[in-house]
Order: C-alpha cells, then structure tokens, then sequence
C-alpha cells in the first residue's frame, strides 16, 4: 500500500481534494508503514484494510468539503459534552446506551460515523437509505461472526465510539487494536500528537449536530490516554470514568482482539496481544492519575462496573446528580424499557481465560493492585 494511491482513490470516489489540516498525513504514512512491515496481512486482510482507509479518507474528505461550504457551522458551541471512558469491557458500552435514550442526548451513531454527509436531520437517525445499508451490514456480521457479536455489538443506530470521529485522522486506538503492528503501537502511545485528532473530532461533531441538536453524550473507553487534549478541545467536558476487576478487564479485552485479528492476517501472536494491551492500560492509569492530581479528584467522576451491572439506572441517576442535571420521568421510563428490552447476555455468552495470553490472574493482580486500591475497585478472590 503506498498513501499517496490511497489519498488518489479517495479524491477519484469524492472528487474531492482537501483533508484539512495536514498533521494527518504523518499520522497515515506511520499507519500504512506499520502495515506493510508488521501487520502481516493476508490477500483478503489487505484489500480489506485497503478498503477501509479508502472510505475513511473518502469520509474526511466529504466532511472537509461540506465545512467549506458551511463555515458558520465552526462557530456553533459544543456545550457540556459528557464522555464516557473507563479501560475496556468496564461497562461503557451499557452506561452509554442507558444515557442515549434521554431524548434530550445527542449520542454518536454508528451509521453516521462512517457516511457523515450530508449531516442526518431528526427522522433521519433511526431511518433512511445510510442507516439500513450499515443495518445490513451488521447484519451480516451477526450472522457470520456471531462469537464477536457475543463479545461487543452495536445496531447501526447504536451510539459507537466516538474514537471513530478520531480515525479519519488516523491517531485512533482503533488501528492498534485491529492489526498487529508494533511501530505504530508505540509511536501512538507515547509520540503522537493527540490534539489534531480532537480538533477534528470538534469539527466532525459540529458538522452532525447542524440538523439534529441535543447534548453530546459521548464514549470512547480509550479517552484515559488523551484527558489534556479532550479538555483542551473541550474545557467544559463533564466526565465519567468507568473502573472493574482488573482480572477481568485483561482476560475480556484480550480476547475481543483475538476474535479481530484473525479477520486480516493469518499470523496471530496472542501473546503479544496480552503484551500490548497491559502497556496501553499502564498508560491510561497513569495518565488519568495524572489528570487528577492537576485537577482534583472529583475532575471526573468514577463508577464501579459492579454498582452498575446490579443497579445500572440506579448508578445512572448518580451521573445527572453529580453534574446536578434533572434526571426526569421520561428519561428513566425509556431506560426501564432499554434494560427490558436488551437483557444481558442478548447476543451469546462471553468465556475467555488469561492464560491464553501467556497471564495469569496473580501477575494481573499484582500489576494493578495500586490501581484498585486507588479507585476501590471490588475485585474477586
């Protein structure tokens, strides 16, 4: 893959030429490089990777173009965020969920992180030609990897991660989860420059909410690594933090990973799975214990993944109380109706086993015993 065919492709299928700020240009060269040399992609891997970074460029592009011709889109606000974040598999993806159904949120959708133009209005959310193209895909993913679909699902209406605002620039913890490829690994988490990426993911936001307002509800379980530049972009961002057993984060996290990777190349290395996802948690701890000492503790608001799997509305309405926002009956009447509606378990069971990864639950343990101890974090025996 070379970046200037995949910048052409994109600028053949839009017809367009401008990708705005050109810090994303460093920040592709070092993902294709690391492709190529690491990632070990097979023939259907390859096109498969091909493909997506064609439509995300095309995806940018678009937005880049629409934000031209819109330019008082730039001067609207995006007031009081609120992100969701917490290491993965800590809950996010339920909090996040139970937040979406207040109708007065806005929340990131899956179908419109990825077909962005022109900006959905309000009947076009749940609707339309763009959501039931990337409804049949899901679809299909369903049918033919149901064991991911045990693991981690989202509809096309869904709220995703808002991380995928962040991949059009290239500097997502996305990439690193799909593919194997160390250089890129190590120059996301400790080289990259961050705030390209929230600039952008300001401008993406701006553009959606022209036609369909609401207060952004947000999430992305990566966020712990990038609370500087989130709260540069964002200064008045409300957050939320999301904290489980260790033992279970690595053991659940690794396993989503091995269940991609396979998808691309044909030579997994499980234990450099395990490997990498214990370095990027180290810096997400350390980073938001970084936060918080500049900030205060209450600079974001924690929540234990137990609290919320025996009483999820019950912590919810801690959320509103802490930001001391009106939690109304309309609010909690549609999130009785989410939880009956999607109970756990919904689309297949979820085993998995350290050892796998060449951990064990004692090295894990002892890893993150200072993490736990900080946040009070219920942990088994």
């Amino acid at each position: 893959m070379q970046v200037d065919d995949l910048i052409a492709a994109a600028q053949q299928q839009t017809g367009l030429s401008n990708l705005g700020d050109d810090s994303v240009l460093e920040a592709l060269n070092r993902l294709v490089d690391a492709l190529n040399s690491e990632a070990k992609l097979n023939d259907r891997g390859e096109q498969s990777v091909q493909g997506n970074l064609v439509a995300t460029l095309s995806n940018r592009l678009r937005i880049e173009d629409y934000l031209a011709s819109h330019a008082e889109l730039l001067e609207r606000p995006v007031e009081k965020p609120l992100f969701v974040f917490g290491l993965p598999r800590t809950g996010t993806t339920l909090v996040i969920n139970l937040l979406s159904v207040d109708p007065v949120r806005r929340c990131f959708l899956r179908w419109e992180a990825f077909d962005s133009v022109p900006p959905p209005k309000p009947s076009e959310l749940h609707a339309g030609p763009r959501y039931e193209a990337c409804q049949a895909q899901t679809e299909l993913s369903l049918k033919y990897a149901p064991h991911i679909a045990a693991i981690h699902y989202e509809e096309a209406d869904s709220p995703t991660e808002c991380q995928f605002s962040m991949t059009p620039s290239f500097v997502a913890q996305y990439y690193d989860s799909m593919y194997d490829i160390p250089g890129y690994h190590q120059w996301f988490l400790h080289e990259a420059d961050y705030l390209p990426a929230f600039r952008f993911h300001k401008r993406f936001l701006q553009l959606l909410q022209s036609e369909t307002g609401g207060r952004w509800t947000l999430k992305n379980p990566w966020h712990p690594l990038y609370l500087d530049q989130l709260t540069t972009v964002y200064p008045d961002a409300q957050l939320v933090m999301t904290h489980r057993d260790p033992v279970e984060v690595v053991g659940s996290a690794c396993s989503l990973v091995k269940a991609i990777r396979p998808m691309f190349s044909d030579a997994v290395d499980v234990e450099a799975i395990g490997h990498n996802l214990l370095e990027t948690f180290d810096v997400m701890i350390a980073r938001t214990l970084a936060y918080k000492e500049k900030h205060g503790w209450d600079s974001i608001y924690d929540m234990q993944y137990a609290d919320v799997m025996r009483d999820p509305i019950g912590e919810i309405r801690k959320i509103y109380q802490h930001f001391d926002e009106p939690f109304t009956a309309e609010a909690e009447a549609a999130m009785n109706h989410y939880m009956q509606a999607n109970p756990k378990g919904k689309h297949g069971s979820h085993a998995y086993s350290l050892e796998d990864y060449g951990l064990t639950r004692e090295q894990v343990r002892e890893r993150y015993r200072d993490y736990c101890e900080r946040f009070a974090i219920p942990v088994k025996s």
